[in-house]
């Protein structure tokens, strides 16, 4: 699963949860893979993405740490951070573990690099 599929992620649809999101990781197994650099897709995605939770997902799993707390202004003219969100949003795979619900604690695997919410 990756950071920007997690980033959309929800249980809001469980009986008795308002909000579900975002959901908590638990990474048991992470891969790196290689995927082609685009820089106009990540300036794209960055404005879309729940920044806070994306910054947060990636430390959850142990990545992120040079990632700042909030969009860095002239974002789309800086290369080695539209690299950096890159490598998160598109190499970064967690492949098992879990997602936990905000409200009910409810746990969802990963297995195999899917999120099962059913």
């Amino acid at each position: 699963m990756k950071l920007l599929t997690h980033n959309m992620l929800s249980s809001k649809s469980l009986e008795g949860v308002i909000i579900g999101y975002p959901l908590r990781i638990d990474a048991k197994d992470i891969r790196i893979s290689h995927y082609p650099f685009n820089k106009e897709f990540v300036k794209k995605m960055i404005p879309k993405l729940n920044w806070k939770v994306f910054v947060n997902a990636a430390k959850q799993i142990g990545q992120g740490k040079d990632l700042s707390e909030k969009i860095v202004d002239g974002f789309e003219n800086d290369e080695e951070y539209l690299k950096k969100v890159h490598h998160l949003l598109m190499e970064v795979d967690v492949i098992n573990g879990k997602l936990i619900c905000p409200a009910t604690d409810r746990v969802f695997p990963i297995s195999g690099g899917v999120p099962n919410l059913l």
